[in-house]
């Protein structure tokens, strides 16, 4: 015989789980007790449930596998609630289980028990409650395969403790195999669309979908064919496109007036992915310019035309998708081929242009102290080397951060989708654990760190190569601007109550040191190259404070 709890760690091990991150409570013991029979599997412990959440986001954005977590009764679900909320948002592959109270008695109220089902409904796929250790293994099977399967997204399961402690006969299964590499249709019609439109009049926008199904190399074919410009979403969870490559013209703006402005000489828009026109700000107007036709292609049926009605959308895998577009392209090739070549020649000086106007800015202001956002990510960025993963959540800098990475390549960089503060700190740790090997630099504002810094307990736990930067500038920095351009304030700067972090001064290095990390605090320029080389290089997770200006 066998306990729900021994079936359910059976069920990760076979289908090649290697962590359950959790906090665990009384609830959990039965799954703490029969880990000890699955050494391939490792317990990765977080001291609160966000941080414990967004980690499992950050290890499933690195790795491209689904996370499980594992939280205590509602309460636990209830702290983790932001991070879930973040990781439905962000579209992050992760099963959640709760342990819930006995069900024989969960009528008369015990301690503990609550409606975990009804709490995370809200932000999953599905939510439901295992009811008898027979349902452990399909359900979980379900869950593994159904977190996988677009729209991607985090599914919830709750288990009692009578149901882990419970025993069940029936047998294990090997896990499904399932295959999700279908192309589109109507890509034909779609290739001849594209083809009769000049490069220069078309835009291609890159989104997080790209990434999330190994698609970049055949979006850049398809790309090199079309001769068209690219940018990424106005909110990305990353970068779905080379930002070196001479045809990427950056990120949306964060309104829809803006992005109708940077579009508006386009004919058409080709979106890769899901809906990248995600407004911050409200403003008249759609993003799309009025008579710019949109063509899509995605691997979410719901994403098809969702905002805006389209020419055409085609549904199927972006890799299996893109590729058989680009073999259509290259047979109807012979179409604008001087125009293209002459668009890739103009955006390739514009380019040029860019990061010689980049490079000049940053010797002009490296003098000043304190040091500028803008020098800070400029150091920070040219310290880093191709191996290096980037997560970032540093609102003061992460505009400049995204001007540097058209000429530092880095091996991925992870943003936080959701606008949800929290997620950058302990993302950073799953990260690392998904891409062993790559070292990781997040790049968290003084604020956002603070929401999670319980992650760096766990960041010197593993020992994994983390280097946690923090701008700090003292306070609430992009609330303060927000403040003065919506006209709440006059007079250059917002005095509004709730914005300081200066009294009392927060003391990153000694938080860093109490959770058993190495720290440094940096004042000028021209120290951050050598800290950030040197905390990459260690091998092991430290933190350095980069002491910023305000603007």
């Amino acid at each position: 015989m066998t306990t729900g709890a021994e079936r359910l760690l059976q069920v990760l091990s076979d289908s090649g789980v290697k962590y359950i991150f959790g906090n665990p409570g009384t609830t959990e013991m039965p799954i703490m007790h029969a880990l000890r029979q699955f050494p391939e599997m490792t317990y990765v412990l977080g001291l609160q449930e966000t941080a414990v959440v967004a980690m499992a986001d950050g290890y499933a954005k690195s790795s491209g596998s689904a996370a499980f977590v594992n939280l205590h009764t509602a309460g636990g679900l209830g702290h983790a609630m932001g991070a879930l909320l973040h990781s439905q948002i962000a579209k992050t592959p992760m099963v959640v289980t709760v342990g819930q109270q006995d069900t024989r008695h969960s009528f008369s109220d015990p301690l503990l028990y609550g409606n975990a089902v009804g709490m995370a409904a809200p932000v999953v796929k599905w939510a439901r409650e295992v009811l008898h250790p027979h349902q452990i293994a399909p359900l979980l099977r379900r869950g593994l395969e159904a977190t996988m399967t677009p729209p991607l997204g985090p599914v919830f399961l709750s288990l009692p403790i009578d149901v882990l402690t419970g025993e069940t006969t029936d047998l294990v299964e090997k896990p499904s195999t399932v295959n999700r590499t279908a192309a589109a249709g109507g890509l034909k019609d779609l290739a001849l669309a594209l083809m009769e439109i000049q490069p220069e009049r078309l835009g291609i926008i890159a989104t997080d979908e790209v990434n999330a199904g190994d698609a970049i190399a055949e979006l850049v074919n398809v790309v090199d064919l079309l001769g068209a410009r690219v940018h990424g979403p106005s909110w990305p969870g990353g970068m779905s496109f080379p930002a070196s490559h001479p045809l990427w013209k950056g990120n949306l703006p964060t309104t829809a007036s803006e992005m109708r402005s940077v579009l508006s000489d386009l004919d058409a828009v080709f979106v890769i992915g899901d809906n990248p026109f995600i407004s911050y700000l409200y403003s008249d107007g759609p993003a799309l310019p009025q008579g710019c036709r949109l063509y899509q292609i995605t691997h979410d049926g719901n994403e098809a035309g969702r905002t805006y009605p389209t020419e055409l959308a085609c549904v199927g895998n972006l890799k299996t998708s893109l590729h058989a577009l680009g073999l259509l392209l290259v047979d109807a090739n012979g179409h604008h081929e001087q125009a293209r070549a002459a668009h890739r020649s103009l955006a390739s000086a514009e380019r040029e242009v860019r990061l010689s106007c980049l490079e000049a800015q940053l010797e002009e202001q490296k003098q000043r102290t304190p040091i500028s956002p803008f020098v800070a990510a400029g150091e920070v960025l040219n310290a880093l080397n191709t191996d290096v993963i980037v997560v970032d959540e540093a609102p003061a800098t992460m505009l400049h951060v995204r001007s540097f990475l058209e000429k530092i390549n880095v091996r991925r960089y992870l943003f936080m989708r959701s606008a949800i503060l929290g997620w950058g700190l302990p993302a950073a740790v799953g990260a690392a654990l998904g891409s062993p090997g790559s070292p990781v630099v997040a790049l968290l504002g003084d604020g956002s760190a603070l929401y999670a810094p319980q992650a760096l307990w766990t960041a010197a736990r593993l020992g994994v190569p983390v280097t946690f930067v923090i701008m700090n500038n003292a306070e609430y920095n992009i609330l303060k601007r927000y403040s003065v351009a919506q006209g709440y304030e006059t007079g250059g700067n917002s005095t509004i109550a709730g914005m300081e972090l200066d009294t009392p001064y927060i003391d990153f290095q000694a938080l860093a040191t109490a959770f058993g990390i190495t720290a440094r605090r940096v004042y000028r320029a021209d120290e951050i190259h050598s800290a950030i080389q040197e905390g990459v290089s260690s091998g092991r997770p430290n933190l350095i404070e980069i002491v910023i200006s305000t603007s």
